[in-house]
């Protein structure tokens, strides 16, 4: 997931775009595009190997800007899917046509 996180453009390390080569120091700034908020942390320090998550979330921390912003993001989001209620099931084929028939638009309002 890294990688291709890397690969498509949405990690930036001291302002640049990353490479899968390009080494972190401890105080490096790193930007990450999430789907719905950018996440950005400071590097606190490097581990020799490779661990798990717990370790790994040690050696990091995410800014205040950052934690405010991803916070409002996310309650935004739940406000406004807050009066949706899905559907229990899939709609059958009478109701898909009818769907269609209210999605479709002829340009006539």
């Amino acid at each position: 997931m890294a990688k291709n996180a890397i690969e498509g453009g949405k990690v930036h390390i001291r302002g640049v775009r990353a490479k899968a080569s390009r080494g972190v120091h401890p105080g490096d700034k790193i930007l990450m595009t999430r789907d719905f908020f950018d996440l950005e942390v400071t590097v606190q320090n490097l581990a020799a190997d490779r661990g798990n998550a717990t370790i790994a979330r040690t050696l990091y921390e995410e800014t205040p800007s950052s934690v405010s912003a991803r916070i409002r993001t996310i309650a935004a989001r739940r406000l406004a899917r807050a009066g949706l209620t899905p559907p229990p099931t899939k709609p059958e084929k009478h109701d898909r046509r009818e769907l269609r028939r209210l999605k479709q638009t002829d340009g006539e309002d």
